[in-house]
Parts: C-alpha cells; sequence; structure tokens
C-alpha cells in the first residue's frame, strides 16, 4: 500500500475531531512549516493554511504517514469545502501534503487571520 506524508494543523491532530481518520497512520512527530503561510480561522470551526509571497509565519502541526486509500476514502471527505488538498514546505525544506485554505475563501465572512497566535490549538485556549 502506498504511503504519503501528511501535515496536519487543525482537527486531524491529536485529540481533534477529525484524529480518529488517521488511526491506522504513523505519527512521525511535531513539525513546523517553513515562514511562507498566513494562517487563518474558518468561524472558528477549523484553520487553513494559505501560501503567501511575503509576510509569511510558521505554523505548527503534526506529520504523519498515512496509507493513500486511508487519505482518499476517510479523511479528505471529511474535509471543509473551504480546503483543498496541496503541497506544502516545511520548516526543514521537505515537502507534504496538507489541507489548504482556497484563495476564494480568504476573504468570506468569518475568516479571521490568526498567523500570530502560535498556532491553532493556542488560538483555540486563547478563545474559551
Amino acid at each position: 500500500m502506498a504511503l504519503v506524508t501528511m501535515f496536519v494543523n487543525g482537527q486531524a491532530m491529536s485529540g481533534g475531531t477529525l484524529n480518529d481518520a488517521l488511526h491506522n497512520a504513523r505519527f512521525a512527530g511535531k513539525v513546523d512549516t517553513a515562514p511562507k503561510y498566513r494562517f487563518f480561522s474558518v468561524r472558528d470551526e477549523f484553520p487553513g493554511l494559505h501560501p503567501v509571497t511575503s509576510g509569511g509565519f510558521v505554523v505548527p502541526g503534526e506529520l504523519y504517514e498515512v496509507e493513500y486509500d486511508v487519505l482518499r476514502e476517510e479523511l479528505l471527505p471529511r474535509e471543509p469545502k473551504e480546503l483543498e488538498l496541496g503541497v506544502i514546505e516545511l520548516a526543514d525544506g521537505s515537502g507534504s501534503l496538507s489541507m489548504r485554505m482556497r484563495e476564494s475563501y480568504l476573504t468570506a465572512a468569518g475568516v479571521t487571520d490568526i498567523s500570530d497566535r502560535g498556532g491553532w490549538l493556542t488560538y483555540l485556549a486563547s478563545t474559551r
């Protein structure tokens, strides 16, 4: 079975509501993105990562090795319409699959830039 590397930064992280989709995946560790992204909260329900050419931030998350079929059949169907699968750059220069914010939703109601808030879990804790 083909394995792919998947960076997660929201509800698919350990303890999140989508993490069960990764139950057979191998946790490869906590990692950061390269400082090339803006990070958004969508209605405080889930985050979205978006690449930028300047003014980017490091976004913390988790890396998993997941079977392609599990990604396709269990994780992707549960992702919100505002996100799409793409390739991102990690802090060590390597690449990984990740869900990214669709550009057409960046200015939608309920979207807030949280790039400077230290990641999804830190942001959520600050809103409670």
